[in-house]
């Protein structure tokens, strides 16, 4: 299952590229900027709710076979989210006049030629809520996740790149990706039950060009 936002698409007259980016982001992959335009908050968790699921995550987990028994203990009946593993992670803007490749060698300037909007992904099973994700990772993290983030055209950015290789330019959002995982309490009230889990990729407000360099 992926929970996504549409994204403005159009031609562009620069070439797109055709090579994945890699995952991982490093310092030298820079050229970042605020936006304030078109962002979509996510809700965010009270002290008082952040406590109580933190209460609950301890509970020890037990698989859904053994969640039989009389109730035993007075842990609220209730779903929640638990996220892990944060990374940093460049989340794409995936429409032409926002990827570009150059080279062999010498330089490379770009902008941003068509507007449009960067949108969050979750994935996995159990019937993710995207709100409920990002409210967790607020709360685990103190991070500033938004559903969705607008970009305007503009934002140049210019790039060397060493000779015999090939530049790549990448707009997005410098957000994060989390594994997530939802529990229920289980009948006895004692452990709880894991009833999905996937990955999520959310951006934040912060946008720019990511580069990196392929052989060909």
């Amino acid at each position: 299952m992926v929970l996504t936002a549409a994204l403005a698409t159009a031609a562009s007259a620069a070439e797109a590229s055709a090579d994945a980016a890699p995952e991982a982001v490093t310092a030298d992959q820079i050229a970042t900027q605020e936006s304030a335009d078109s962002v979509v908050e996510g809700p965010s968790k009270s002290a008082v709710e952040a406590a109580a699921d933190h209460a609950l995550a301890a509970l020890p987990e037990v698989s859904a076979d053994g969640d039989v028994g009389p109730m035993r203990c007075d842990n609220p009946v209730k779903q929640w989210y638990e996220v892990s593993s944060k990374t940093a992670y460049h989340v794409p803007s995936w429409w032409n006049g926002t990827s570009f490749k150059d080279g062999p060698g010498g330089s490379m300037r770009v902008s941003v030629e068509k507007a449009g909007k960067i949108a969050g992904e979750v994935s996995g099973t159990g019937g993710a809520s995207f709100s409920a994700i990002i409210a967790e990772v607020k709360a685990e993290y103190s991070v500033k996740v938004v559903a969705e983030v607008g970009v305007t055209v503009g934002h140049s950015y210019t790039h060397s790149i060493p000779a015999k290789k090939y530049g790549h330019m990448q707009y997005g959002s410098w957000g994060y990706r989390v594994n997530w995982a939802k529990y229920k309490t289980s009948s006895d009230r004692c452990r709880k039950v894991r009833i999905g889990s996937g990955t999520a990729k959310l951006p934040t407000k912060e946008t720019g060009w990511r580069y990196w360099t392929t052989n060909s």
